[in-house]
């Protein structure tokens, strides 16, 4: 039977208008030390605060992905991306997560492939933070800085796959996301500029220099924006297409160097 604290927790989570109160309660009383640590935690999701920020992780391909305030927190349709991209990897691949936030698609890729040599590089120091929870113990490594500027000189042309989860909101469309993402996670992870392809274009362009030979580049995009997103791919020189997922809602542009 469900004890009185428990309950009201429920009746205050859904007071607040969270969709899965009895499910999220049970989440919190699971992270709770104690009855005023409960308290405290459903104080911050009845205040808006995200659960995932809340409880400290988020559930991503079926791993637990460490997330603080102030770091971008993955979404469940980005799986469709790490599928795509373990399936196009070879064997004891060179993987590098750009624009990586909590490092969430690198470190499922660390686990779903052999061998793997990951690297991850954000610009935030807090995700690059988070990051390095994420992936160090999986033998990753995470850089800080400006996209390619972060990364090894070496990893130069051996790049099997690289994956990049880049912000592609409009900055005309930002005020409208809901609260959660628009008070509580970084605007640097979300606003794409003018167009939300901004940052999509840089990572494109610099691609071929970092992608070995028959390497891929894949990044997520929305279906409005996938035509403006392949053209730019193309326009890199990489060998373009888009994949879909009505399951995952999810629409991921795939560019291929040519193979030499």
């Amino acid at each position: 039977m469900m004890s009185d604290l428990a309950a009201s927790i429920v009746d205050r989570l859904r007071a607040a208008g969270c969709v899965f109160a009895e499910e999220e309660a049970r989440l919190l009383a699971e992270a709770a030390r104690t009855p005023a640590e409960l308290d405290a935690l459903a104080d911050r999701r009845a205040g808006g605060e995200p659960l995932e920020l809340v409880l400290g992780w988020a559930e991503f391909h079926g791993l637990r992905i460490a997330v603080e305030p102030g770091v971008f927190v993955p979404r469940r349709r980005t799986e469709f991306l790490v599928e795509r991209a373990a399936a196009l990897a070879p064997p004891r691949a060179v993987v590098v997560d750009l624009c990586c936030g909590s490092g969430a698609l690198g470190a499922a890729l660390a686990t779903l492939l052999d061998g793997a040599e990951t690297h991850a590089a954000d610009l935030d120091p807090a995700a690059v933070r988070c990051a390095r929870r994420n992936l160090e113990g999986a033998g990753g490594r995470v850089h800080r800085g400006d996209l390619y500027d972060a990364l090894p000189a070496a990893l130069r042309g051996r790049v099997d796959v690289l994956v990049a989860n880049v912000p592609y909101v409009p900055t005309g469309d930002v005020a409208l996301l809901p609260a959660e993402a628009r008070e509580h996670e970084p605007r640097l992870a979300l606003d794409g500029g003018a167009d939300g392809l901004d940052v999509l274009r840089r990572v494109a362009d610099g691609a071929p220099d970092w992608l070995a030979p028959g390497g891929h580049l894949l990044v997520e995009t929305s279906d409005r924006q996938a035509p403006a997103a392949l053209a730019a791919f193309t326009a890199a020189g990489l060998v373009a297409r888009l994949d879909h997922s009505a399951e995952h809602e999810a629409t991921v542009v795939v560019g291929s160097r040519a193979a030499t």
